[in-house]
């Protein structure tokens, strides 16, 4: 059997050949628009994994016929990124056209890195294409981020998955000749995520695993293959959402020894440290907050630390934020609070804001009485005076309820002093 993989044996040549994203590719979308106009700006191709950004970059420089340079941010510096852009821009001018510089994982690149872009995607000597799983938003540089076009590939729905399936067995040299049958598709669907290239994967492996004769594939030989197989499904090797869900559960049942085991699998496994910082702060505030609030303020600080420093020295950093996470005080409040408003609003709708609550910045909307009766809280005592701050139709609705920890002990002990009945 051919040594590569059938997601590179199927990689599509053309834009016509991509399955999926139809609202970028179709005859409407922009993408399809720039490629039939040759009029391509540079832009950010931001959606998760397998969902084909890094062929979609190949096939766009294909279609317009541009010279094409490729840099992945897990193994390129400064001085790589510089080499490129000399070389694109001179092999542009010998051409005549402008080159494209493709990064895979752009949200991996410094500041410094993103910076060494500006110039020549600002001058036009490079048309940049950027592909990242992270949002463009918080990863890429506002000054770079100004100069290109976000646009969002999404996960391969079951349809589409259907149709990349059929290819496979209709056009790869391999599968072709084979007697295969997909009798059910929920399974691969599912395991897959969306992300086609797992969809390929899972394919291959039932067929590398099948001995002779038709092959029958139904959810259940599916689901059997691959958890008796988990690691020649996952070719990354890393179960990526599996092993950060146990870092964060380790977090949450206050076991340090675990977290630091899950944390110790992604760095091994070469997790962006920056996604770890960014799951630490979220169960800061999700699992600890207020029974801890400093908890949020050393997620913050690793994060910010991870970003200046890297790999490998980032390993404890984040070492030290997860043992002390897993170590804190645990509280829900903030979260099972903000869900149950949300609840609300999606129930209640757009309830009218009490009149002495509104702004009255005008005389008009004084005179409709907009403002009349609200008290400043700081003139009363203790900077408290007890007044209605929801909706009539929600006047003793309850979001929040104290935890039971020290801190929120104390706080629980305010609200009581300060609202009496409503907190007892």
């Amino acid at each position: 059997m051919e040594n590569r993989p059938l997601a590179e044996r199927i990689r599509p040549q053309r834009l016509s050949e991509i399955i999926g994203q139809d609202h970028l590719l179709g005859k409407s979308g922009a993408i399809h628009h720039f490629v039939e106009k040759d009029s391509l700006p540079s832009i950010i191709l931001w959606g998760p994994p397998g969902v084909g950004k890094t062929t979609l970059a190949e096939v766009i420089a294909h279609e317009i016929d541009r010279p094409f340079h490729k840099l992945s941010a897990i193994n390129s510096g400064v001085k790589d990124v510089r080499e490129v852009i000399n070389k694109s821009q001179n092999q542009g001018l010998f051409a005549g056209k402008r080159p494209i510089l493709f990064i895979d994982e752009i949200h991996r690149f410094s500041k410094s890195q993103q910076d060494s872009l500006l110039e020549a995607v600002e001058k036009g000597k490079v048309t940049l294409i950027g592909a990242t799983t992270e949002n463009p938003s918080f990863e890429v540089i506002s000054a770079l981020l100004s100069r290109c076009q976000v646009y969002v590939l999404k996960s391969l729905d079951e349809k589409s998955l259907e149709r990349l399936a059929m290819r496979a067995l209709q056009e790869d040299p391999v599968l072709s000749p084979m007697d295969i049958r997909i009798q059910e598709f929920s399974a691969l669907h599912r395991i897959s995520g969306g992300d086609g290239r797992k969809f390929l994967n899972a394919l291959e492996l039932l067929v590398q695993l099948h001995d002779q004769g038709p092959l029958i594939i139904t959810d259940s030989l599916v689901e059997k293959v691959i958890k008796e197989n988990l690691a020649m499904y996952d070719k990354g090797g890393e179960m990526h959402y599996d092993i950060i869900s146990a870092f964060i559960k380790s977090i949450r049942g206050s076991d340090p020894q675990g977290a630091v085991y899950w944390l110790a699998r992604m760095v091994e496994g070469g997790e962006d440290p920056k996604f770890i910082a960014r799951r630490l702060v979220i169960a800061a505030s999700e699992d600890i907050g207020l029974a801890n609030p400093n908890a949020l303020l050393m997620a913050q600080s690793t994060f910010d630390a991870v970003a200046q420093v890297g790999w490998p020295e980032s390993r404890i950093i984040l070492s030290q934020c997860a043992i002390y996470l897993a170590s804190s005080p645990k509280s829900n409040t903030a979260y099972t609070a903000i869900n149950e408003a949300i609840a609300e609003v999606r129930s209640s709708g757009d309830l009218s804001v009490p009149m002495h609550l509104r702004n009255a910045p005008t005389d008009m909307m004084k005179q409709m009485h907009y403002g009349k009766g609200y008290s400043y809280a700081h003139e009363g005592e203790g900077n408290f005076i007890p007044q209605d701050y929801l909706p009539q139709e929600l006047k003793d609705k309850n979001f929040y309820s104290p935890g039971q920890n020290k801190r929120e002990e104390e706080i629980s002990n305010r609200l009581k002093h300060w609202w009496k009945e409503r907190y007892d």
